[in-house]
């Protein structure tokens, strides 16, 4: 018994190494220094490689990123706002939280969830 539980435990754990598959669209809640707001994202993962397009307070952007393991990042240029950078984790269930630096705007943190 206990080998099998150590077996399920490992399994896991190496299903969370791989981390989970990003594509769909995506809903974000961002609070800035100036401020807080909602983003729509929608993603195309192949590997580690991230796409996709951006919509929200300063309008659509196309965006690319990098995923490496539960570590996730991404950016798109906002025009006269500047470049935005979103650096997170994917929790156990599948939520991204981290950092944005968005531009002239400010730094904050974003909370993301997977539309279903």
């Amino acid at each position: 018994m206990k080998r099998f539980l150590a077996l399920v435990g490992l399994a896991l754990l190496g299903l969370t190494l791989l981390g989970a598959d990003l594509t769909g669209t995506w809903s974000a809640a961002v609070t800035l220094d100036a401020g807080s707001g909602t983003a729509t994202f929608v993603f195309k993962q192949d590997g580690n490689k991230l796409t996709g397009t951006y919509s929200g307070a300063v309008g659509s952007a196309n965006v690319t990123g990098t995923v490496n393991g539960s570590d996730v990042e991404w950016s798109f240029d906002a025009g006269d706002a500047g470049k935005v950078s979103y650096k997170g984790t994917v929790d156990a269930s599948g939520k991204i939280a981290g950092t944005v630096q968005y531009g002239q705007l400010g730094s904050g943190k974003f909370t993301a969830e997977k539309q279903k």
